[in-house]
């Protein structure tokens, strides 16, 4: 599996890419591949700021439905509306068009607690 060197990685299995001030947020290909065929992505906190870990959306699979942790603390900018149509997009190119909220970061301080690459392929075993 495939896990870039230029996102970070939570326990939870969420990525983050960082642009400035502002991230881009999914879930891993780990987490796509034990989740199974993705049939909806549902966020309704756009707009809202929430706490780090904390739930800002759901993922409905198949088989079973996850909630979605937010690596960092931050404002919800935008959900990936593309996932509305095609929610095999986080399947199929999790890193990419799966990419599921924009976020503004309220405290970068807590990305130092969140795993590189390495760190998260360790924690998978």
């Amino acid at each position: 599996m495939n896990y870039p060197d230029n996102l970070k990685y939570s326990k939870d299995h969420e990525w983050i890419r960082v642009e400035g001030d502002e991230a881009f947020v999914g879930i891993t290909a780990f987490a796509a591949s034990e989740l199974g065929d993705i049939v909806f992505v549902d966020v309704d906190t756009e707009g809202e700021s929430l706490d780090q870990d904390e739930v800002f959306g759901s993922v409905e699979a198949v088989k079973t439905v996850s909630d979605l942790f937010l690596p960092v603390a931050g404002e919800i900018l935008e959900f990936n509306e593309g996932l509305e149509d095609a929610p095999e997009a986080v399947n199929d190119d999790p890193y990419g068009e799966g990419w599921m909220v924009k976020i503004k970061i309220s405290d970068a301080s807590q990305l130092d607690g969140l795993m590189d690459s390495a760190a998260y392929q360790a924690m998978l075993g």
